[in-house]
């Protein structure tokens, strides 16, 4: 399987787009207003590649197997939490030890 990585020209791109939070070479990070706004279109009927489209993303640049990540990583977020709020930054991951 073929890893999709981000030239430097393309990071810049993505650094200028409002409903990105962080970008490297090897991943990208939406904005939890871009992600309620996807989610929002996408229920109402909206095909990811239009909605990205829609928000200024090229979705050459993103790929295939991105867009499609867009889609399930949203999804899982809305059912958890019931919103689109990043909660990576409130939990490492592991369950406290600590009594």
């Amino acid at each position: 399987m073929e890893k999709n990585y981000f030239s430097d020209e393309q990071v810049l791109e993505l650094q200028n787009n409002p409903y990105v939070k962080k970008v490297s070479n090897k991943a990208i990070t939406y904005t939890d207003e871009f992600k309620q706004l996807f989610m929002e279109k996408y229920e109402a009927g909206s095909g990811p590649s239009c909605i990205l489209r829609e928000f200024g993303f090229d979705t050459t640049v993103l790929g295939r197997r991105r867009i499609n990540g867009i889609v399930e990583r949203t999804r899982k977020y809305v059912k958890r939490n019931g919103d689109c709020h990043d909660a990576r930054k409130d939990a490492s991951g592991r369950p406290s030890l600590k009594v």
